[in-house]
């Protein structure tokens, strides 16, 4: 069988007791997998969430789940404490381990983006486990209180497959507290497992709800991350961590949890746009600037009308409608200040302003991702 590369999400429940300890046991199984399958040829890459909750237990204070400063303290402490075992039960199969902790702004800089696709490839063809968390000390999740910043994920299903599509993984899998998705709550009469989703349609994100308790991803989260994955081509397996034997038996392709088909893939590039940046501004465009970016033109500065937000040559915006609904994502070949001076304006009284030099298109069409593309 040919190497893959697999990603691999494992959630809080997975790796804690029901006090908030590390379940060693637990964590042994899941190393003893992933050993496995490396030596089996494929290369896997590990999320793992559950740093805050060995923090609590390691600190040994009650949790404060309102006290954002807390939860960061408690992070700190556990990310040690997660990362010393890990180590120890990988190197228990001969395998080392890199710790890599990400950020919104990480995956939201194109150059810092590559980077890290170009330093985990290292770390696969060394034979390295790189195993990956949100870095939760330097989170700038209280940024999206910001007017046009929206960052791109907020608890670790998302990053999963994030990572997953920058690396062009052939796989995620996405261990939870649950065997999968359900026709409703697991714990109603008559729920059923959905083996296989075809598509993930409008209806079936709104008739989700559910959230772990030690977690911060629920249900819906995981439903976003499939729907990421699958739009980048990247198939997804939600399944049970306790499950014995429960990674082996999904990459020998036995009927274990939920299996989402990957559709066909958008270029790397509008990837990134998609899901992979925080948005850092919004460019608010009138309705025949809407109407020829819909049709496949370039957005021209004649047709903004307003401008959001502080953001830089090449960073992500939102592209709104007159409505103030978000139509498209795009890269601006001008930094916000250009934009606000270049508004309304023709290409000629642009260069009038700026200088001949400056392209003519504020954001090329091959630099736009629109939203209507999304399933």
């Amino acid at each position: 069988m040919p190497s893959r590369l697999i990603v691999v999400k494992v959630g809080t429940s997975g790796i804690t007791t029901s006090e908030g300890n590390l379940d060693e046991e637990e964590m042994q199984k899941l190393t003893s997998q992933i050993a496995a399958a490396t030596k089996q040829g494929d290369k896997v890459v590990l999320v793992t969430s559950g740093a805050v909750a060995a923090g609590i237990a390691e600190l040994g204070i009650p949790p404060k789940p309102n006290d954002v400063v807390f939860q960061q303290a408690a992070a700190a402490t556990g990310q040690s404490v997660l990362m010393a075992k890990y180590r120890e039960l990988f190197k228990e199969h001969g395998l080392k381990v890199a710790q890599i902790l990400l950020t919104a702004e990480d995956l939201s800089n194109r150059a810092s983006y590559v980077h890290t696709c170009n330093v985990l490839r290292m770390l696969l063809k060394t034979g390295v486990i790189p195993i990956i968390n949100e870095n939760d000390v330097t989170s700038v999740d209280e940024l999206r209180r910001t007017e046009g910043y929206k960052v791109n994920f907020s608890d670790n299903d998302i990053l999963s497959v994030l990572v997953a599509s920058a690396i062009g993984a052939d796989m995620t899998i996405i261990l939870s507290d649950v065997d999968g998705l359900y026709t409703a709550d697991p714990q109603e009469p008559g729920a059923q497992l959905i083996k296989t989703v075809e598509d993930i349609t409008p209806e079936l994100k709104s008739s989700l709800n559910g959230k772990s308790k030690l977690g911060r991803g629920g249900i819906q989260s995981k439903i976003k991350a499939a729907e990421i994955a699958t739009s980048c081509g990247i198939p997804v397996v939600i399944a049970n961590s306790r499950r014995e034997n429960v990674l082996l038996d999904i990459l020998a392709r036995k009927d274990v949890g939920t299996f989402f088909k990957p559709q066909n893939p958008m270029s790397a590039v509008k990837r990134w746009i998609a899901y992979g940046a925080a948005v850092k501004g919004q460019i608010h465009v009138n309705e025949g600037a809407k109407k020829a970016i819909l049709e496949g033109s370039s957005l021209l500065p004649v047709g903004i009308t307003r401008v959001v937000g502080h953001f830089n040559v090449g960073d992500v915006v939102s592209i709104v409608d007159e409505n103030k609904v978000e139509f498209a994502k795009g890269n601006p070949n001008y930094t916000s200040g250009e934009l606000n001076l270049i508004k309304g304006l023709q290409i000629t009284e642009v260069q009038k302003k700026l200088g001949s030099d400056k392209p003519k298109e504020a954001i090329e069409h091959r630099n736009i991702h629109l939203i209507e593309e999304e399933k």
